[in-house]
């Protein structure tokens, strides 16, 4: 039996934009409740939650970290997520796993990019927020613009639970706003009364009850306040502000108590929603119904091998259990249940609603998976993760390591969402992707550290795509003697533009591949990772049944091989109608060969263009260097798309730009903007390349087909 209830567990993640002191709160509050016996610091490398030598060497997260501590009765399971934008992909995993998430903002920058990011994704997961605000004893704080900011950015619902007594380096120590002292201590940053009474308004804006009587007394008890706080805090009208500095211990015992009291337990946080079949089934965090996991973290280690990470929602789970993955089907069998401190584990005897533990060595556990102790368990939503768009061409630096590197990398793709492991089928490259070129940096080091695989590295290659404007038709008779059997296959067809919002075959079948449209339809199949269509309208055997396959696995070929600049096809549509076959010569691979070729000419004649990715840039850069970075824009063939004043003098500009264009924009804005400026970048969609961008797109296309020849 697990030593404490469900309603006795607190998740939750420290999130926010790099700097803000995150991994520092963690190492402070781990110490704090006696969870370690000796305080980490990110400076010297002896944190609990920064364990990786990348981490060392860097001094930010890379990875997000698993702890927990006890406290006040209460288990609480920290994550401490990486804040740079370039590792989006592990904080926003560490979401999918947690009710609660703790904001961190450094009070000397204020509210920066991913800051804002991570406080609107947890509002998206519809899990509580509460704000740290970090750094209290830095130079040149201003407290009341501080906070005012932070409303403004995130609404009247952010409300101080305690006040700093002086801020920067005279900042001593907090007093509460929820329960004040009869006394207000000297150098108060706020007034008391003033705070308290936002604070009120915030609580009982979730309570009509409440509400009511606090309008008609004009006072609501400190008892009154507490007991409401959960459903408040549900509902979102508060969002709790604690002021710490973490590196002094200041405030860290409040804080301390305030996540052991106010923060959400799974019982009362937002319940998770599973798919059974057709069936859409709510989990209950009881400890008696089915089991249903998530994995939301993997590591290959070198010492332990595969470490998969995973998140109770429902039911409970004992080692002697099987282990099945609800994706694919298979059972394991696990040594044992992991609580994990950083890279230090002890072994646990059953988890239970909202308890997090690791288990070793089960093979093709990815993030995202669904877990359960029986097949046919409820399948959780496999999270979305941003389309890591900056790629490189990578190739092992010592011969003999061509085997090595591609399940080196897959390894590494396992770890992390927004890493990605493709070949070009045009150059025969391994191109690797991710968010920017730190992020693959960092993950190139990782693959030297652990596999002992040095790589090298080309320029990246943007992945354009090919599609077609307008109908068309094509044909092609692939006819060969080379003595004895020959090959022979003739195919015609036409092809269609196919709607980008067209995403199954249900779909297909309903607005576009229609009897009204193609009488003699027979049927129609559909690659959702194409968009491609393949309708078969033969009629009188003209092509024999067991050839149309292979017609249709000659299209796919083209579709990864492109047709005009060697990109991969999408939005297209293919319908074969007739053909022609030999009664000897004919076979799969010349039906194939003729359906390929006949594809191809019919795509050149269908007024072929090419697609670029389009992604959305918000930038946030100090008011005065706006002028500047709107003129940059301009140069990229940028459609600004928004542009608003924030608090601190701040400015955010979002606007939509060909990737070609922004693939070394981190130092671009850093030149600009003297390193004061940040960004982020996700992709949005695909667009038509302009006329003269595509000539010497293609031009140089053709130029490398002739060198290879």
């Amino acid at each position: 039996m697990a030593k404490y209830q469900v309603a006795d567990i607190r998740n939750i993640a420290l999130a926010g934009h790099r700097a803000s002191g995150k991994t520092s709160l963690a190492d402070a509050l781990l110490y704090q409740a006696k969870a370690v016996d000796r305080r980490g610091s990110v400076d010297d490398g002896t944190s609990i939650s920064d364990y990786d030598d990348e981490e060392h060497k860097r001094h930010f997260s890379i990875d997000t970290s698993v702890l927990h501590l006890e406290h006040k009765g209460k288990q609480i399971h920290l994550l401490d997520t990486p804040g740079d934008p370039a590792f989006i992909g592990a904080a926003l995993s560490a979401l999918n796993a947690v009710e609660n998430v703790l904001v961190v903002v450094s009070a000397a920058n204020g509210v920066e990019v991913n800051t804002r990011r991570m406080f609107h994704e947890a509002g998206k997961r519809g899990l509580t927020r509460l704000l740290a605000l970090n750094k209290l004893d830095a130079d040149n704080i201003k407290f009341g613009e501080l906070l005012k900011s932070i409303r403004d950015t995130f609404g009247k619902g952010c409300v101080l639970f305690n006040a700093p007594i002086h801020v920067g380096p005279q900042f001593s120590g907090v007093v509460s706003v929820l329960n004040p002292p009869e006394a207000v201590p000297p150098g108060c940053a706020v007034d008391l009364n003033a705070a308290r009474s936002q604070l009120i308004d915030a609580i009982v804006e979730a309570d009509d009850a409440l509400m009511e009587k606090y309008l008609l007394e004009g006072s609501i008890s400190a008892d009154e306040l507490t007991a409401a706080l959960p459903k408040a805090l549900q509902a979102g009208t508060v969002v709790p502000i604690f002021c710490t500095a973490a590196k002094k211990d200041l405030g860290i015992a409040e804080l301390l108590d305030g996540l052991a009291t106010y923060a959400l337990s799974p019982e009362q946080g937002k319940r998770r929603t599973a798919k059974k079949g057709d069936n859409e089934v709510t989990l209950e965090p009881s400890p008696t119904a089915d089991f249903v996991g998530q994995v939301f973290k993997a590591v290959t280690d070198k010492f332990v091998g595969n470490l998969s990470f995973i998140r109770v929602f429902s039911g409970s789970y004992k080692p002697d259990q099987p282990l099945v993955n609800v994706r694919t089907g298979k059972s394991a069998r696990v040594a044992g249940l992991l609580l994990m401190q950083g890279s230090k584990h002890t072994p646990i005897p059953e988890a239970i609603p909202g308890d997090i533990f690791a288990v070793t060595k089960v093979e093709d556990l990815q993030i995202g998976d669904t877990v359960s102790n029986r097949a046919g368990a409820p399948k959780l939503p496999v999270p979305q993760f941003p389309t890591p768009m900056f790629g490189l061409a990578v190739e092992p630096k010592a011969r003999g390591d061509e085997q090595k590197i591609s399940g080196s990398l897959q390894k590494i793709a396992n770890e992390d969402p927004t890493f990605r492991v493709t070949r070009d089928m045009q150059t025969k490259e391994l191109v690797i992707n991710g968010t920017n070129q730190l992020h693959l940096d960092v993950l190139i080091n990782r693959l030297k550290r652990r596999f002992d695989l040095e790589v090298v590295t080309k320029e990246p290659k943007i992945p354009y795509r090919e599609t077609i404007t307008v109908p068309s038709e094509g044909s092609h008779r692939h006819k060969k003697q080379t003595g004895g059997r020959g090959q022979f296959g003739e195919v015609h067809l036409r092809i269609y533009p196919l709607p980008r919002d067209i995403d199954s075959e249900e779909a297909l079948l309903e607005r576009f591949a229609t009897k009204e449209k193609f009488e003699k339809m027979r049927a129609a199949h559909y690659d959702p990772e194409y968009n491609f269509a393949f309708i078969d309208t033969i009629v009188g055997g003209t092509i024999p049944n067991q050839f149309v396959p292979a017609v249709e696995k000659g299209c796919k070929e083209l579709l990864e091989r492109g047709a005009l600049a060697g990109y991969r096809i999408q939005d297209v549509a293919v319908e074969v109608y007739f053909g022609k076959d030999h009664p000897v010569d004919s076979s799969e691979a010349a039906f194939k060969t003729a359906g390929r070729i006949a594809f191809k000419n019919a795509f050149l004649a269908a007024r072929p263009v090419l697609l670029e990715p389009i992604v959305e840039v918000e930038v946030i850069v100090p008011t005065r260097y706006t002028g500047a970075i709107l003129g940059d824009l301009n140069t990229k063939r940028a459609r600004i798309e928004n542009q608003e004043s924030l608090p601190g003098d701040l400015s955010v500009i979002t606007a939509l730009v060909p990737l070609a264009e922004v693939t070394r924009y981190a130092s671009q804005l850093d030149s600009i903007t003297q390193g004061q400026g940040s960004f982020s970048m996700e992709f949005k969609h695909y667009d038509v390349v302009p006329s003269n961008v595509q000539q010497q797109i293609v031009s140089k296309a053709k130029l490398g087909e002739e060198e290879d020849e």
